[in-house]
């Protein structure tokens, strides 16, 4: 698919990684709908060019009269709250909330749907390195808080391959893992948090791959762009770096940083394959420096909001 002049639905684009999701189409030549539950939350959307269509997740008619005449759907919205983990929320928008986005992309005549996962849909994690193939979360699993975003993405995404043999849709799933970027309601108010004292202590030996926002709007393009990722499933994570990395590239940024950071020991790795984004698609993250220094500049150009966000964003493992 060529996105210079195609129509693109964007469900949770008024979110953070919607955010960045409508940019990228837009420089890309694309018409971008949004297909949201609050379409006066960013009003600079429409001025921008993106003609916002009111519609819930929990709303299959309305959903499908806001995908009507586009050419694809990425499906973004998700529940994704460090401070909500009942079990009962991230099923009506988690799992329901795709059920209903792939029925009314079908009732609306569109074939092709990117799907937004998570890393954190793999269960066990005792390899080293987890590729595409690796065990999911699946409905035998007991929901708790401990698990309840990861196994109702596991379910979202598993559904989601279902209709799509069911409809005859041409479905592309990617799974980022930690997302970070400008105005993210989740990860960043927790590093800054580190990052605010003069004086503070720093998890050391932690290394979690994080992902740029913009790199996963990236990675979303690319699936679009090329047949060869229908029928798919991507890794979409950041380099085998530490926490120490990510404040290093913080301060050099220009980032408001500590005088002095004390290490507390904090073992914990987490590795995913992406060779099959990198060869298939062409997709590589940039350097955290690359990827702070940018979302420091959207900060000061104001072109996102402040306030947290409910669509998907930066989680430990996804």
């Amino acid at each position: 698919m060529q996105l210079a002049g195609a129509t693109i639905a964007v469900t949770g684009a008024t979110g953070f990684l919607g955010r960045y999701l409508v940019d990228l189409l837009l420089r890309r030549g694309a018409r971008v709908v949004g297909v949201v539950r609050n379409p006066d939350r960013v009003p600079e959307l429409r001025e921008r060019g993106v003609e916002l269509r009111r519609a819930d997740l929990a709303e299959p008619e309305r959903l499908a009269a806001g995908f009507r005449g586009v050419d694809a759907v990425i499906s973004n919205a998700a529940l994704l709250s460090l401070r909500n983990q009942r079990w009962a929320d991230h099923v009506q928008t988690n799992v329901e909330g795709t059920v209903n986005v792939c029925e009314a992309a079908a009732a609306a005549g569109v074939g092709r749907i990117v799907y937004v996962s998570s890393v954190s849909v793999y269960r066990g994690r005792r390899q080293r390195v987890l590729d595409e193939d690796h065990v999911q979360y699946g409905s035998e699993v007991r929901p708790g808080r401990l698990n309840a975003y990861a196994l109702s993405k596991a379910l979202a995404e598993q559904a989601a391959f279902r209709l799509a043999r069911e409809h005859h849709l041409d479905l592309t799933v990617l799974r980022p893992g930690g997302i970070y970027g400008a105005f993210d309601g989740n990860f960043m108010p927790v590093f800054r948090a580190f990052m605010r004292p003069k004086l503070t202590l720093y998890p050391a030996w932690f290394r979690l791959p994080l992902v740029y926002a913009g790199d996963v709007a990236e990675a979303v393009a690319l699936a679009l762009e090329k047949p060869a990722s229908i029928g798919r499933t991507y890794n979409i994570t950041g380099e085998d770096r530490s926490a120490w990395d990510f404040a290093r590239a913080w301060r050099q940024a220009g980032g408001r940083s500590p005088w002095l950071m004390l290490p507390v020991p904090f073992p914990y790795r987490r590795v995913y394959d992406t060779a099959r984004a990198l060869g298939e698609l062409g997709w590589r993250a940039r350097p955290y420096l690359d990827g702070l220094r940018e979302t420091l500049a959207w900060e000061r150009q104001g072109l996102a909001r402040s306030e947290p966000a409910t669509g998907t964003s930066a989680r430990p493992g996804g």
